[in-house]
This record gives structure tokens, sequence and C-alpha cells, in this order.
């Protein structure tokens, strides 16, 4: 049995220099659109190290790539507390309702290869950035993709 998600995630934007901005249609609820998401793997995971490692297994993009240096990984400074949607609160301990995600944005090159974890997520698209926060399912990926021209 797989221990308890840990309450604590982050939410990667990812983004070109242009603001396009790449969302991926979650697997296990069709119509969901979103950013890169994750709960950190153990309570003392650096949420940088959160970040790129779920970059990675949802998107395929290694951050620290030749392409994708570290330093286009940005902590936003943003943290978002919000209630687990009920039909997730089953891979939390018993009486967790609530998780704290931490918001960074990742800028790409404009073109990047995208390769999706197919158990995750089934298409993706890349999407001006207004245009993506209108498609996002979730209030507070919205708000950070509205937020994204002031951090770059």
């Amino acid at each position: 049995m797989k221990p308890p998600k840990i309450p604590e995630s982050v939410l990667v934007v990812i983004h070109t220099a242009g603001l396009e901005v790449l969302l991926i249609e979650r697997a296990d609820k069709p119509g969901f659109w979103q950013s890169v998401t994750g709960s950190k793997d153990s309570l003392d995971e650096p949420p940088a190290e959160t970040a790129a490692r779920e970059v990675a297994e949802e998107t395929g993009i290694v951050v620290g790539s030749p392409d994708v240096p570290v330093a286009h990984l940005r902590d936003w400074g943003l943290r978002n507390v919000y209630e687990i949607y009920p039909v997730w609160r089953h891979r939390y301990a018993p009486g967790v309702t609530h998780n704290t995600e931490h918001v960074f944005g990742l800028r790409v090159p404009a073109g990047m290869p995208v390769i999706l974890n197919p158990r995750e997520h089934l298409r993706f698209d890349w999407l001006p950035w207004q245009e993506a926060a209108d498609r996002c399912f979730s209030p507070s990926n919205a708000e950070a993709i509205l937020q994204l021209p002031r951090f770059v």
C-alpha cells in the first residue's frame, strides 16, 4: 500500500518568453486542464526539487539541461492553501483536508518537446497565458497563470 500523500505540493507554470503556457489534461479527469503539479516525496524534499522532479515526470522536460537551465526555474514566492477536492482526499492521511502549494515558473524555449506520462495526462496544449488561465479547472492554477506577466 502506498503511503499517504504529503499535503504540500508544487504548481509549476511552464511558459515561453512569449508568454505561451503549457497545459496538460488529466488522465483521471478528462477535460480537467492544468499546469504541472505534484506533492513532495518526503517532508524534507525542498520545493524546488519537487518542482524539477514533477516537471520531468509529467512532461519529460529536464530542469538543468542545456535548453532549460536551473536558473529558469523560479520560485514566485506565492503559496496557495486550498481544500483538497473530496475525490482526491483518499490519497492523504485520514483527516487531511487542506494542501499548501508552492508556485513556480519555468521558462522554456518556444517549441520545447513535451513527452507526457500517459498514466497521468492525455494531451497537452501551448496557449497564450490568458487563454490558458481560462482553460484551467483549478482557481489557484488560473490565478497563478494570471500572475505570469509580473514574473517575466
